[in-house]
């Protein structure tokens, strides 16, 4: 298949690397010149739980523009991205093609709509990957535990499942599922909890689960979310969503969240798609959200500031 991948990040980075070792025509579109220019010279190396490759088959584009007619766009950017990459990739899609994209928190496809008919769209989730940039043209990534993919209108089609094995033929476990929305939200919640307070306290997750008062915090946030998902009718595999964001947590006590790593960079992190989207969504049905919202209001204070101090 011709694939292009937007935003070759971390995660981004992973994919590309694994689906153009497979064989497939990979484009990898990014902004991020230092990075396009590596691929291209010397090849992409990922190295990590899939092993240690360099792959130098894969095709580079900072401008969209540049793309040819793709069969599959993953779109690996940041939440806030999402729209303006679909807005850019307008020109490789033809009417078959298929737009998959994995993100954190929720609104992904939405973003799209506003750009595109989402008929062809999937969402995705990834779970346990533990990626991080070495440097240009270098990604690792600790562990590849788990993609889950669906249909943005939900149940199972024979395009689904197609799209789940040309990811398995490139090493990964990926699984389709007829209501991706659930599995969304779960991580969802998972995301509200750990992300803002992590980086507003400045703690790995285990120091936020481990403190009494942190950790009162993180699940009020949680709740926060869980109550907006019951009133959206969100079918929670779980009846005790304390048991199973804190068991969640208990699985990477040392990580630091996307989010603390991305203030700890001097970057904007994807706080609208994640603790931010809960107050949004808590206004829309008449649910107060103080936690999520004062976390909020912390983190984008913050993130208004980066940079300043080097005017």
């Amino acid at each position: 298949m011709k694939i292009a991948v937007f935003g070759v990040g971390a995660m981004g980075s992973v994919y590309a690397g694994l689906l153009a070792d497979a064989g497939h025509e990979l484009w990898a579109v990014d902004p991020w010149r230092a990075h396009l220019d590596a691929i291209a010279t010397t090849g992409l190396r990922v190295e990590g739980a899939s092993g240690d490759r360099v792959v130098r088959t894969i095709r580079t584009a900072a401008d969209p523009a540049d793309l040819p007619m793709v069969d599959l766009v993953i779109i690996a950017t940041k939440a806030s991205a999402v729209g303006e990459a679909a807005r850019a990739l307008t020109g490789c899609v033809g009417p078959d093609t298929l737009i998959l994209t994995i993100q954190n928190g929720l609104g992904a496809g939405e973003r799209i709509g506003q750009h595109m008919s989402t008929a062809n769209v999937i969402l995705g989730v990834a779970d346990g990957f533990g990626a991080s940039m070495k440097g240009p043209g270098h990604v690792h990534h600790n562990a590849m535990k788990l993609i889950r993919i669906g249909e943005m209108g939900g149940g199972m089609t024979e395009r689904l499942e197609r799209l789940a094995e040309l990811w398995q033929g490139a090493g990964f476990n990926v699984k389709a599922f007829a209501d991706i929305n659930q599995l969304i939200w779960e991580k969802f919640l998972c995301n509200v909890t750990l992300s803002a307070p992590c980086t507003v306290i400045g703690c790995t997750v285990g120091e936020v689960m481990d403190n009494a008062e942190t950790r009162a915090l993180a699940l009020s946030c949680m709740r926060e979310a869980y109550a907006i998902g019951q009133h959206k009718g969100i079918a929670f595999s779980f009846d005790d969503p304390e048991a199973y964001v804190t068991a969640f947590a208990a699985q990477m006590p040392r990580a630091r969240p996307s989010m603390l790593l991305d203030h700890m960079a001097g970057r904007p992190s994807e706080i609208d798609a994640i603790n931010g989207m809960v107050p949004v969504l808590g206004a829309e049905i008449g649910l107060p959200t103080p936690y999520n919202q004062t976390l909020s209001t912390i983190v984008r204070a913050r993130e208004a500031a980066f940079g300043k101090d080097k005017e």
